[in-house]
């Protein structure tokens, strides 16, 4: 009896651990990627053909920013995800139940779900519209609800709304993230209650480019384009934080979380980097624009949540699909396409797991030749250049670390002997130094390679050689 009570811990441990294992190391648990279809321009292809370049580069996931007829027709049948927007014009009429009703009617049921209609956006950055439109949002978005119910939609299609990220007070740091004070009675509470009530998520528009191209001589390149670096420490919380993507991410969590809306998921509904833009806008280029959506892509398609969210993992939706000839304003809003007109890549990045397996960030996206990435940063997807180490992300957990720890000494094949009892480097005896001594093995040992170092979020790599005991770090094989 005995026995059998034995085995059957082991069979779940086994059963738990394989688990876990394919929750840190597996690709496909990651999060999801998907596209800004735009159409501001005058010499973009037919929708008919924007379906078959997106089922060609294999992204499941579209938001548009109107309903059209012919592009909704167009996706009928394609499989992909779709978003579609009731323009900020339309706010003031959809606050009435007739008219919310009616649009639902033409534009939504009558295409799901051969059209595959996931999400509904009320509005883009009503805050910053300056038609004044804020006071009709949260009874736009309820009565488009209402109207989803009547016709039992409910439960496949959310309704939101994408909010910029000048909707916060403060952003930085990210742990004293709050929203504009004149907004949160009026729209954020009513909002994200009606989030909450509808299981629904918020939608968040969030250029790391625009901080950068205003404050270069304090961010750094490689913080802004997902490159190693040393990391910046939230002063309020502790936590170190790798990409300035994650804290402003982290920035709206913490003010919603100052409004105890804790359980409220997030999509970033637009982010993206240029390629080009006029002489002042500092970082615009295509290297640098590869490396944001390609660092990004994978950042997101490999998982794990955010320094303050390490479980969330996140959808995002890159903008743009197209650069667009008729977008008023500075070069670079007519340059974040991922594809020009022609269908042809602005430059080469991946946008599934299976994509992400051959890619090389330093790999120029014009020449296709391996270099140096334009403005300094360091090249961080084949061997990291200058020395590099990998230690353990105590945010990560135990269970998380004890697992990766596992995996290192074992399929990793990581030299785990130092860190035996008796041996040099068993002191101190603590599972976060076992586990640094072990991922950094491993990173030395595959050359110092993009990915290496990550262990399901918990490794990250530092600059400076660490120190743990008496136990010095290896330095390469």
């Amino acid at each position: 009896m005995l026995h059998s009570f034995q085995s059957r811990r082991m069979e779940r441990f086994a059963v738990t651990f394989f688990l876990l294992l394919i929750s840190i190391f597996c690709l496909a648990d990651g999060g999801s990627i998907g596209v800004n279809y735009g159409r501001i321009a005058n010499n973009l292809p037919s929708a008919v053909k924007v379906v078959q370049l997106l089922k060609s580069h294999g992204i499941e996931r579209v938001k548009v920013y109107d309903s059209d007829p012919a592009v909704l027709r167009a996706l009928s049948g394609s499989g992909i995800k779709v978003t579609v927007d009731l323009p900020n014009e339309l706010l003031s009429s959809a606050a009435k139940m007739a008219f919310a009703s009616t649009w639902v009617q033409r534009n939504v049921a009558a295409y799901h779900p051969s059209t595959q209609i996931e999400a509904i956006a009320v509005g883009n950055e009503v805050f910053v519209d300056p038609h004044n439109t804020t006071r009709f949002l949260v009874p736009a978005m309820k009565n488009i609800h209402q109207a989803l119910v009547k016709y039992n939609l409910d439960s496949s299609i959310k309704v939101s709304s994408p909010i910029a990220l000048s909707a916060l007070q403060n952003s930085y740091p990210s742990s004293a993230g709050s929203f504009r004070p004149e907004l949160v009675q009026t729209v954020f509470k009513p909002m994200l209650e009606f989030l909450r009530e509808t299981g629904s998520f918020l939608m968040v528009n969030a250029y790391p480019f625009f901080a950068y191209e205003s404050n270069s001589d304090v961010i750094s390149l490689d913080y802004a384009l997902f490159r190693e670096n040393p990391g910046v420490v939230d002063a309020g919380n502790g936590l170190r934080y790798f990409s300035l993507f994650d804290a402003q991410v982290d920035a709206v969590f913490a003010a919603m979380s100052a409004l105890k809306y804790d359980d409220i998921r997030m999509v970033v509904s637009e982010t993206g980097w240029p390629s080009k833009g006029d002489e002042n806008e500092i970082g615009a280029s295509v290297e640098n624009a590869a490396s944001y959506n390609g660092n990004l892509v994978r950042r997101v398609l490999t998982g794990g949540g955010t320094p303050l969210r390490p479980k969330a993992d996140l959808t995002v939706f890159l903008f743009a699909l197209f650069n667009e000839n008729q977008k008023t304003g500075p070069t670079s809003e007519r340059n974040y396409g991922l594809f020009y007109p022609s269908e042809e890549k602005v430059y080469n990045i991946p946008f599934t797991v299976e994509g992400l397996k051959g890619y090389r960030e330093d790999r120029s996206p014009v020449t296709g030749r391996v270099s140096r990435p334009v403005g300094g940063g360091r090249n961080v997807s084949a061997s990291v250049s200058g020395q590099t180490w990998c230690v353990a992300n105590g945010e990560a957990g135990k269970e998380k670390l004890q697992a990766a720890l596992d995996y290192a000494c074992g399929e990793g094949a990581a030299d785990c002997h130092p860190i035996q009892p008796g041996s040099p480097c068993f002191d101190p005896n603590t599972l976060e130094a076992h586990a640094a001594y072990a991922f950094n093995s491993y990173y030395q040992k595959k050359g110092r390679k993009m990915g290496t170092c990550f262990f399901g979020g918990a490794a990250y790599v530092v600059s400076q050689p660490p120190k743990i005991g008496k136990c010095d770090f290896p330095t390469g094989y």
